[in-house]
């Protein structure tokens, strides 16, 4: 009996010893979670479908994050000052039934945008409508050639041997004999706006480090990058402006704008009409799809159309009256995927009839002569000029060199290149952080509109707030009884988004639960909570003697999303070889954006579950406590407590959009600190801060009437130092 009992009791013993052999897994070696995120990254190539909310309600709720995503994507949330522009006009040139002017001023101090202003010369006096023309590519002095526009007229797609040879000077000349104050503009790089060169702007492909360091640096950076600069955003910042020199001339009538461009003219009056509300008509040809969202450097950047695409972007003028084609290209499908969507759409307010698609498949990519006379009939009934249709257009002798050329010997041009671009970048950037210092706060009210700005940009690069927790499924994986403890493993899925996060929760059982939670979160996955024999390391079963739960996860690309084991050094990035951040994070979030949506989605389970807790602390440690602060920001008081160690990181640092940690546009909002500050007035514990307080997360503790809630650990034992923290 003594022999069985002695055997028993080994058996036993090598029992515990083999459970307690490695930290614990949840799906089985060389299985990976059934995660989305694993699968191929989207490009501007993706299908981008748009499903129209069922109220009207639900809509402008969308609508308004969606207009605070283009702002923040393009560097203008919130709006830049708006400088004097200081506009030059000069260089009339008479035509039958219109003249044209040439014009320059300055979106930005010394930034100078260039462009042809059309009017009427039609003697009749007061306010008339006008119409902005973004060129898109082949710029404003596109001519198709000799021989290319006798094919043309043809084939049905031009009238006019010499006006049909330049279609974008056609279409406002024919603007401005209906009436129409017009005016054509360049973008940045072509006809006379060459102070950044359009092989820079619209054809970029490698990276510059000589290009890329906090002191200086050019667009296509990773520190552009990290602050929302693009070319996509001056030149939407420089559409915005257009708008104001517009609106402001003697002659114009600024509550009757209309706007309209094709290709990448489409692009920038889509985004125009978005986030501006002056314009009332808009005609955005040939970049309203559900396929390619637009191939240039100039019309992708970072946070754009993450789940969105430019039907939906689109749908933002709704319900003033907008219309477009479909052309044998991209656009082929608009009249079964995009426009009955448009319709339904529109017709929450009542108003079906103000969105129009017409099917044109028998021409291809194009702005062409037929297209025209249909947005010449568009814009007579919207802008109310009472012509009689049909609307012809009719020839013009072509405009010379001299003609159209904005710079002279009396209009000298102005300085460009390398040195100019950094300039010119550090110029914006000093401007944003004079704004976003103003934003300080400094009592409640102040607090509550940083947390409007500084929190609704936040929103916007995290990309997702904490989930509700009926969004979540929960698959009981294992089960193990430890001394004083008992080892879940889970499968905790977010069904609506197809996300898997592999969870170990250790639930106290000597002494019993306190009902307090701590989701401790490591750079290195959960098996960093362990030792390597799979026995909770000396912090976390300190919790546990003091009767907290603790929770962890591998986030995405941690732990058993390994299945090399091979540690993820660098974010993913679509197949495009041209080395723009823009190509990838356009569609997609970073990985540092996906880990903190990890951390809300397990934030939100332990929230949710049935054990129903009475408080939820977070913890960020070894690498994972940049991705906690922005969790916590985004939980805000849904989190009782948190626990960050920074290590001294600062997004300001990377070297890379490749860097697992890279975020873009975050250093405009204020780095980590901001991101801290966020927090406020909730408890929060730092390391990893020298000791000190960032002042900006200090003043928001300040304001919010509890500067004693945040405290900053100069020590050394700081896993400890957080366990003492928490059990206070």
């Amino acid at each position: 009996m003594r022999v069985c009992a002695f055997l028993l009791a080994t058996w036993l013993s090598l029992s515990v010893s083999l459970l307690h052999a490695a930290p614990p897994r949840v799906l089985p070696t060389g299985k990976v979670p059934n995660d989305k995120r694993l699968g191929k990254l989207k490009d501007l190539n993706g299908y981008f479908p748009f499903y129209p909310p069922k109220t009207k309600a639900e809509w402008e709720q969308r609508a308004e994050e969606l207009r605070r995503r283009i702002l923040v994507a393009t560097g203008l949330w919130p709006m830049p000052e708006k400088t004097p522009l200081k506009p030059v006009i000069h260089g009339l040139v008479k035509r039958d039934g219109f003249t044209v002017e040439k014009v320059y001023f300055e979106s930005y101090p010394g930034l100078y945008v260039t462009g042809l202003l059309f009017r009427p010369a039609d003697g009749k006096e007061g306010k008339r409508p006008a119409v902005l023309c973004p060129h898109g590519h082949g710029g404003r002095l596109q001519d198709y050639g000799a021989k290319q526009i006798r094919w043309l007229i043809v084939e049905g797609a031009e009238r006019f041997e010499a006006s049909g040879r330049f279609p974008k000077l056609a279409r406002c000349a024919q603007l401005a004999r209906m009436g129409c104050v017009t005016f054509i503009y360049d973008m940045l790089g072509y006809a006379d706006n060459v102070q950044i060169s359009s092989q820079l702007a619209h054809r970029f492909a490698k990276q510059r480090p000589d290009f890329d360091n906090k002191e200086s640096w050019g667009l296509f950076s990773t520190q552009a990058e990290l602050r929302c600069q693009s070319v996509m955003g001056i030149q939407t910042w420089n559409s915005i402006r257009a708008l104001d020199f517009l609106c402001q001339l003697p002659d114009v009538d600024p509550t009757r704008v209309g706007v309209t461009g094709g290709s990448g003219g489409g692009t920038q009056t889509i985004l125009l009409c978005a986030i501006d509300p002056r314009p009332v008509v808009a005609f955005p040809q040939g970049m309203v799809s559900t396929s390619m969202q637009g191939g240039c450097t100039c019309e992708n950047c970072c946070l754009l159309r993450i789940g969105t695409g430019n039907v939906e972007l689109a749908a933002l003028f709704a319900p003033k009256p907008q219309a477009m084609t479909a052309a044998n290209d991209w656009t082929r499908e608009m009249m079964t995927k995009g426009y009955p969507q448009l319709q339904q759409l529109y017709a929450l307010y009542g108003a079906k009839d103000k969105v129009f698609c017409k099917e044109q498949l028998h021409f291809p990519h194009n702005y062409n002569y037929v297209t025209r006379a249909l947005m010449y009939r568009w814009f007579n009934r919207h802008l109310k000029l009472g012509l009689e249709e049909p609307i012809v257009e009719e020839d013009f002798p072509p405009l010379t060199p001299e003609e159209y050329t904005v710079w002279d010997d009396k209009h000298p041009k102005p300085k460009g290149g390398p040195e100019f671009e950094r300039q010119l970048l550090k110029q914006i950037d000093e401007a944003s952080n004079k704004q976003i210092a103003a934003l300080t706060p400094k009592d409640e009210q102040s607090l509550a509109r940083y947390r409007t700005v500084i929190g609704g940009a936040v929103d916007i690069i995290i990309g997702r707030a904490l989930p509700k927790s009926s969004d979540l499924d929960r698959e009981k994986v294992g089960k193990v009884k430890r001394d004083d403890y008992i080892e879940f493993t889970d499968l905790i899925r977010f069904t609506r988004h197809d996300e898997e996060l592999p969870v170990v929760f250790l639930y106290p059982t000597n002494p019993e639960w306190n009902r307090e939670v701590v989701i401790w979160l490591d750079g290195e996955g959960k098996s960093a909570l362990f030792t390597a024999k799979g026995m909770p390391k000396p912090e976390i079963q300190r919790l546990l003697d003091k009767g907290y739960s603790v929770a962890s996860a591998d986030l995405l690309y941690q732990g058993e999303f390994l299945k090399d084991g091979q540690k993820v050094t660098q974010n993913r990035v679509v197949s495009n070889p041209r080395e723009f951040a823009g190509y990838t994070f356009c569609y997609n979030h970073p990985l540092f954006a996906q880990r903190v949506h990890d951390i809300l989605t397990l934030t939100a389970f332990v929230l949710g579950d049935q054990h129903n807790p009475d408080k939820v602390h977070l913890v960020g440690v070894n690498g994972a406590g940049p991705w906690v602060a922005a969790a916590r920001a985004q939980a805000a008081n849904k989190v009782a407590k948190a626990a960050i160690d920074t290590q001294g990181f600062r997004f300001v640092d990377l070297k890379s959009y490749r860097d697992i940690n890279f975020l873009p546009g975050i250093v405009k909002y204020g780095d980590l600190p901001a991101l801290l500050a966020l927090s406020a007035p909730q408890p929060l514990w730092l390391a990893g801060e020298n000791g000190k307080v960032p002042p900006i997360t200090a003043a928001a503790y300040q304001a919010a009437g509890k500067p004693k809630n945040v405290v900053s650990y100069a020590g050394k034992n700081v896993a400890d130092a957080i366990v003492d923290w928490l059990s206070r």
